[in-house]
């Protein structure tokens, strides 16, 4: 009977280790024929989305406008557009696996999306800080420059 309990156990420790949401991080670009004034309320229906899927957002930043290193097609009603400029952003969350595929759905679905990537990240921030990195002095080079007051004559 305690043998039946313990897997019965082991079981729901493997199923809660299967539910345990994992760090993402979403980057979109979105069509640059958006008006300004609508930016904020697409970005506030994705942040939405994520989390009526059961997403909990770690962090995100607002899109801005950049130039693309190359022209990028979207089909939208049936008619290709070319972009040369886009809205990127980037949504950080945790979520379930099995919830991340509905989301990828979705956005498929979206026409204001040109493209989207959706990775596996951790929770820390990992864009690398400027460090001040102190050199050896015996590297340094010595300034060899001649002191002004020594002159040589002039031959006239």
């Amino acid at each position: 009977m305690q043998d039946k309990e313990k897997d019965l156990s082991d079981d729901a420790v493997l199923q809660d280790k299967m539910t345990i949401d994992k760090v993402y991080e979403l980057g979109y670009l979105l069509v640059p024929t958006i008006d300004e004034t609508e930016l904020p309320v697409i970005y506030g229906n994705l942040k939405d989305l994520v989390i009526s899927l059961g997403g909990d957002v770690v962090t995100d930043e607002m899109p801005k406008t950049i130039g693309l290193a190359y022209s990028m097609q979207k089909v939208i009603a049936n008619v290709r557009n070319k972009f040369n400029t886009a809205y990127f952003g980037w949504i950080k969350f945790t979520m379930a696996g099995d919830k991340v595929l509905e989301l990828k759905k979705r956005l498929d679905l979206d026409p204001n999306f040109i493209r989207f990537l959706i990775l596996k990240t951790v929770k820390e921030n990992t864009i690398a800080s400027k460090r001040f990195i102190r050199g050896d002095s015996s590297y340094r080079k010595t300034n060899t420059k001649k002191n002004e007051t020594e002159s040589t004559p002039i031959n006239k």
